[in-house]
């Protein structure tokens, strides 16, 4: 067993995803050293899974480790907390009080939500960085403090910069190696995997059986959004465990009891996109949607007009194959019935067989060809496509067009095959 499975077990990091992979060799390549490190990413991708891994594989691994949410500490408390003060500071300061840079001493501390902390904090902070030293809030006793520091933001640091909430050099001191963890939309290969960990898991757990799903269900999992991430995902897949009457779930299950999952991961535009753009879009996904009701619609009718009209159709494969998931079984039943015995008439009888109107059958093939078509992955693809080329293949100015990633443009290429 690799080094790196023996820690996405102990750790519980499920997922293969080449980014998360990167992310993970990054932080153990980094662990032994004294380094600070800053990990970025959304809420709920787990940025303090990995400080956790950072701090257990360096040579302070047998110290202690603390994880703190600046921004959960009131700004007029949050110097004590981490410096510590003196008897008389400040009301209610009754005794002197160590902080948890005295306290963890050796160790190291977790600063989770950096980009809140406040600018006077931030300068005490950097004289931490730079030379070791603090002094207690009410105190001007200089001491002295060995902590690593591991920080952590899911907002853009460099914005905070600009707009004057975050120091610059504090940044450059904390980003010596800076670990960008990918969103869950960012790696839809490891969704279904960590699905499943985490029904099984809570299944384990309350002693019942895991939940299942089919593969559109699947489908619908892999597509959705997920702004609350690798979070969201787990109180999903605990939710459907709880609220499901059966263990075998369809996508029609899933959107009954999770209409959110409707929402689509595809390609949007940017804030500084036109809103001429951004209605043609809407449009052609109102469209595809639209297409494919009526395209049920008229399936549904070909079975009718079989079952009310008792008609005869040379080729029943077909239209068994138009048979949708639920809909119109006793029609179903009642061609695989007939079909023997139409077979051997139609075969014997020389005159003209009674059929389906040809021009509804040559809708129904014309309509087949524009659902396959025209399929909101297609739709995608022709995307990413016309972006490209409008950009002469410079994927980072077609990324910033369709407003994703340009990781994740390359992934869509790849997906896709696109020819660039």
């Amino acid at each position: 067993m690799s080094n790196y499975t023996s820690i996405k077990r102990r750790y519980g990091i499920v997922g293969r995803s080449p980014v998360l992979e990167n992310a993970l060799h990054t932080a153990v390549r980094v662990a032994p050293t004294e380094l600070s490190i800053l990990i970025t990413g959304e809420s709920g991708v787990g940025k303090e899974v990995f400080s956790r891994i950072i701090h257990d594989n360096s040579p302070r691994k047998h110290e202690k480790f603390i994880a703190i949410n600046c921004g959960a500490i009131p700004e007029g408390t949050i110097n004590s907390e981490l410096f510590g003060h003196v008897k008389g500071a400040f009301t209610n300061a009754t005794g002197d009080r160590k902080g948890y840079f005295e306290t963890y001493d050796g160790g190291t501390i977790f600063l989770d939500e950096i980009g809140e902390m406040p600018l006077d904090t931030q300068t005490y902070l950097l004289r931490v960085l730079e030379s070791g030293e603090f002094i207690r809030v009410g105190s001007s006793t200089v001491q002295r403090t060995d902590v690593r520091i591991v920080a952590a933001t899911n907002r853009k640091l460099t914005d905070r910069i600009k707009s004057g909430k975050f120091r610059e050099d504090l940044y450059y001191r904390l980003a010596t190696v800076n670990i960008e963890l990918p969103s869950l939309r960012e790696r839809p290969e490891d969704i279904y995997l960590l699905f499943r960990y985490f029904a099984n898991n809570f299944a384990e757990r309350q002693g019942f059986d895991p939940v299942q799903i089919d593969d559109e269900a699947r489908w619908l999992l892999e597509n959705y959004r997920w702004p609350g991430n690798i979070r969201e995902l787990k109180n999903v897949a605990e939710q459907l465990s709880i609220l499901a009457e059966k263990r075998d779930l369809t996508a029609v299950d899933l959107l009954s009891m999770m209409p959110k999952l409707r929402e689509r991961n595809l390609p949007a535009v940017t804030a500084n996109a036109s809103s001429d753009g951004m209605q043609e879009r809407e449009i052609l996904y109102k469209v595809l949607f639209d297409m494919k009701s009526d395209l049920n619609d008229l399936k549904g009718l070909i079975f009718e007009l079989i079952r009310n009209n008792d008609l005869r159709v040379p080729d029943m494969g077909k239209i068994r194959s138009l048979q949708l998931p639920g809909a119109y079984p006793d029609a179903a039943d009642e061609i695989d019935r007939r079909a023997g015995v139409e077979m051997e008439e139609f075969r014997s009888n020389t005159e003209d067989p009674i059929i389906v109107d040809t021009g509804l059958q040559r809708a129904y093939d014309r309509s087949e060809i524009v659902e396959e078509d025209l399929s909101l992955a297609n739709a995608e693809r022709e995307l990413i496509s016309k972006a490209l080329k409008k950009h002469n293949g410079r994927r980072k100015e077609a990324s910033n067009e369709l407003g994703i990633s340009e990781r994740t443009l390359y992934r869509k290429i790849k997906e896709y095959e696109i020819e660039e």
